[in-house]
């Protein structure tokens, strides 16, 4: 499948400047994110990336803001509801590591293990429309929506059967 929305950008033609890039996705586009994000609708997505390389390290840091609102499908009531999403982000890529050094690193737990550029080049609407799932509930409902257990139990008492009583009966 061909990605309508997308933008991506060549780390090897980077310098040292900050970079500003502002991702607004056209009606053509929200119907692609749609598909991708696998909800009902995404009637707004806008993405406000920053870029910031340090060669002495080769490190390029990549931060900013992703706003969207969607229409997901509740899983309780099985209606739609609206969703809007604002989250902020921060991500560092190693220009040079590959994964077999990846691999070899040896990170604790406060280690900030940067990610890894392929081909040479990110897209930054990739990374925006990433930021969004993962603010996605696995088990989306409305908000105040509660799942009445109850309601759904069954209300007749449980029989405890002593287990050797079929044996009894067999007996007779």
């Amino acid at each position: 499948m061909q990605k309508k929305f997308s933008y991506p950008v060549k780390t090897d033609e980077l310098n040292q400047n900050s970079y500003k890039f502002v991702l607004e996705a056209d009606a053509e586009e929200l119907e692609d994110i749609t598909e991708i994000l696998q909800v009902e609708n995404v009637s707004f997505f806008r993405g406000e990336v920053f870029m910031k390389f340090n060669k002495k390290e080769n490190i390029l840091r990549v931060w900013g803001n992703v706003a969207a609102t969607l229409t997901i499908k509740s899983v309780i009531s099985l209606e739609n509801f609206e969703q809007k999403i604002a989250v902020p982000f921060e991500l560092f890529f190693d220009t040079k590591a590959t994964y077999k050094d990846i691999r070899d690193m040896e990170p604790t737990i406060n280690d900030e293990v940067p990610d890894i550029i392929e081909n040479g080049e990110i897209n930054l609407a990739d990374i925006c429309i990433e930021q969004v799932a993962l603010q996605l509930d696995d088990y989306p409902r409305a908000e105040g929506e509660v799942f009445d257990f109850a309601q759904y139990a069954k209300t007749e008492p449980l029989e405890h059967n002593n287990p050797f009583a079929v044996l009894k009966k067999l007996k007779k």
